[in-house]
């Protein structure tokens, strides 16, 4: 016997005042009693430290407590019979009615190193005492609100910076080798009286490769992981924030000799721009 969730949606995107919407399919090669079918929803915000400037004792005690967002629990269907072969069974909840405090803090879906921002459904079928109940969850994903989000376009800010050997703290190469784009998080989870704090790579985009012409515009254009980012949090007990950095690289015979190295870390043959970038969802 298996039972197994399906959403409505096959990118599972739904929004607090939508209707969470899909079907419970119950394979079974004979039919069974039960006292019910339920479905469930939760919302939490994990924290945990294991890295970043933690130390020893604050990585060894770094689960925190989760932060509930929601939990919202609808009985689909009554005690009584499940046939055999294979039978669906469809339910509807929304996540957040007008008046409700649930979803208060709307925060979007995120998957991070410490900070995890999850939505899961879960259907239960209750057996009783002699049986084992069965159970299927899935991970659902949510966005802002349209009605919470910016009602004029936000227009973005430019910002000016110069790459050189001042900049950079040594001179810089003549040839050049490749120039990137990385995109970075910040994850900050308040640990007792102490604000732990870990930078990651989400992802690098190559923009040039080889000695590229002088005096000439390189355009950038990055498509951003939608589960490893989300718009900019600044919470009270932990906040999520992005950075970008510029990096080119320059032909040298000493990269041959460190192939393996923390991108974050300044080189003779890397030159480095590292500025703050915040997400804002504005559709």
């Amino acid at each position: 016997m298996s039972v197994e969730l399906k959403l409505s949606r096959n990118s599972r995107v739904y929004r607090p005042s939508e209707p969470l919407e899909g079907k419970i399919i119950i394979k079974s090669q004979s039919s069974i009693s039960h006292h019910g079918v339920r479905i469930t929803v939760n919302g939490s915000v994990n924290l945990q430290v294991h890295g970043g400037s933690a130390g020893i004792i604050e990585s060894f005690y770094g689960v925190v407590k989760p932060i509930p967002i929601v939990k919202k629990t609808v009985d689909v269907k009554s005690s009584g019979k499940i046939g055999s072969g294979t039978t669906e069974i469809p339910f509807s909840l929304i996540l957040r009615q007008q008046g409700d405090e649930s979803l208060e803090r709307r925060y979007e879906t995120f998957h991070g190193a410490d900070i995890s921002i999850q939505y899961l459904v879960t259907v239960d079928i209750i057996r009783g005492y002699m049986h084992k109940s069965l159970s299927a969850t899935m991970e659902f994903i949510v966005e802002t609100d349209r009605a919470d989000l910016p009602e004029r376009p936000i227009s973005p800010e430019m910002v000016i910076f110069y790459i050189t050997q001042d900049t950079q703290r040594h001179p810089l190469l003549p040839e050049l080798k490749s120039g990137g784009f990385r995109l970075l998080r910040v994850e900050s989870v308040l640990l007792e009286e102490k604000i732990v704090t870990e930078t990651s790579l989400i992802q690098t985009t190559q923009i040039a490769d080889g000695d590229v012409c002088r005096n000439f515009t390189l355009p950038i254009h990055v498509v951003l992981p939608r589960l490893l980012t989300c718009p900019t949090i600044l919470a009270g007990p932990f906040s999520i924030e992005f950075k970008v950095s510029i990096v080119i690289s320059f032909q040298s015979e000493l990269s041959k000799l460190h192939l393996k190295t923390d991108p974050r870390t300044p080189r003779l043959w890397l030159a480095m721009e590292t500025l703050p970038l915040e997400l804002v969802r504005t559709r």
